[in-house]
């Protein structure tokens, strides 16, 4: 292979095929919708970025509300040296090698390595504890971002030496924004009316890279003369045109026939319910939300094992995604219609925690306190405590709630279901309370 060869081969091409996403990606905090209350004047994150001075941080938030964008701005404004990493495509190896070289950096240049981590939940918890050594040493700033509560998937000790901040999902009027914006951007305006542009952000479930990546299609299918209704671009899409007003009044309509079908034991309405959510794009784990709520609020111990059910249609939304998962939760929603029903824990809470308001002066008896000191015990904390497995039916009456307050009974068991059982119980250590207190 000749020079001349080799120099073609060695040229760079310019790509033209970018996503229409990418090329509408903001290049200033100014420009990011829907995170005002993140990027406004004053803000942490805003210092960080006017100023240079930087320090490691979580951007948390939903799928498409800007957080790569976010590491991008960063990116194009700072002198320091910035490599990305996607935990998806990357091993834990890259990420050390490229850490590693930062630590020498740092010593031979005194200059740090900003570190992005895009999707960093995906690293499991003795992965990420190769950070902290570098993080705390200066060597890099680590800058993660995540779509998952980073209180549960980021261990405890990288997450304290991070801030964390918190991005909201899109409104549909942020997502018309930007849609409007690159439509202007194009010269479209003649093919869409407002009501079309609406009709997309609401397609989208809050996801502005989605929002977007919708528009090219639409772009892509229908002629530059031609001006498509909703139904047409549904078709384009291959989603039905449902009229579903997310985190509108229809949406709260629909939870509500859901929550309400499955309260009054309806398997079939529950269903449906459900498909018109999650068929509209409503957000999967929005439902498993509700769905799990609901076990514990209307079913709650009349069947124990529906709280498990609906934990574990949460990790299978997770693991699979939608549309895949929707069979789970589907099996969840007729699983919990055809429960036996019980609100008594949830009207036992209520009753409790409300006394608990306003009583929270009062303090812990001595006998049931902790006395893990000698102080502790010559101040008689834990005196006089009866040990219930010394006794017999490992069972020995002694007063739990505080001494100025009178005992109450808050939980008093339905008559279906398991909860019969637990009636049962609490019946019996009844008797040997009543036993005991009249010997």
């Amino acid at each position: 292979m000749n020079k001349d060869q080799i120099e073609l081969f060695n040229e760079e091409v310019i790509p033209t095929n970018i996503p229409l996403a990418e090329k509408m990606r903001p290049h200033s905090l100014d420009e990011l919708k829907g995170q005002s209350k993140l990027t406004a004047p004053g803000s942490l994150l805003r210092e960080m970025i006017e100023t240079g001075q930087y320090r490691s941080f979580i951007l948390w938030g939903p799928p498409g509300s800007g957080k790569t964008t976010i590491a991008n701005i960063i990116k194009e404004r700072t002198d320091q040296r910035f490599v990305p990493f996607s935990a998806v495509l990357s091993g834990i190896k890259e990420v050390k090698d490229v850490m590693k070289e930062a630590e020498f950096n740092l010593k031979t240049r005194n200059e740090s390595t900003i570190l992005f981590i895009d999707e960093i939940h995906r690293f499991n918890k003795s992965q990420q504890d190769a950070f902290l050594h570098y993080v705390e040493s200066g060597s890099i700033i680590l800058i993660g971002a995540t779509t998952e509560n980073p209180s549960f998937e980021v261990i405890p000790a990288l997450l304290s030496r991070c801030s964390v901040f918190v991005l909201d999902m899109l409104t549909d009027t942020d997502i018309e924004d930007i849609l409007n914006q690159a439509i202007s951007k194009l010269n479209k305006q003649e093919m869409f009316t407002p009501e079309l542009v609406s009709f997309l952000a609401s397609q989208c479930g809050g996801d502005g890279r989605r929002a977007l990546n919708f528009l090219e299609i639409v772009f892509k299918y229908v002629p530059a003369d031609q001006k498509p209704d909703i139904d047409a671009v549904a078709k384009i899409l291959s989603r039905r045109a449902m009229y579903y007003d997310k985190n509108k009044e229809e949406h709260f309509n629909v939870i509500s026939a859901l929550h309400k079908s499955l309260r009054g034991s309806d398997p079939q309405a529950a269903l449906y319910w459900a498909a018109r959510m999650l068929e509209a794009g409503e957000d999967p784990l929005y439902v498993v939300r509700r769905l799990t709520r609901f076990a514990s609020e209307d079913v709650g111990l009349a069947d124990p094992n529906a709280l498990v059910q609906a934990i574990a249609v949460k990790e299978a939304v997770h693991f699979i995604g939608m549309p895949e998962a929707s069979n789970a939760i589907a099996q969840l929603v007729i699983y919990l219609a055809t429960a036996p029903k019980s609100n008594a824990l949830y009207t036992a809470y209520d009753a409790a925690a409300e006394d608990a308001r306003k009583t929270s002066h009062m303090g812990v008896p001595l006998v049931i306190r902790n006395a893990p000191t000698k102080l502790m015990k010559n101040l008689d904390y834990g005196k006089g405590y009866k040990y219930s497995h010394d006794f017999q039916n490992k069972y020995s009456y002694q007063r739990y709630f505080p001494d100025e307050m009178k005992e109450k009974v808050y939980y008093t068991p339905g008559e279906f279901g398991f909860e019969k059982e637990i009636k049962k119980r609490m019946d019996w250590w009844e008797k040997l309370k009543h036993d005991q207190n009249n010997q």
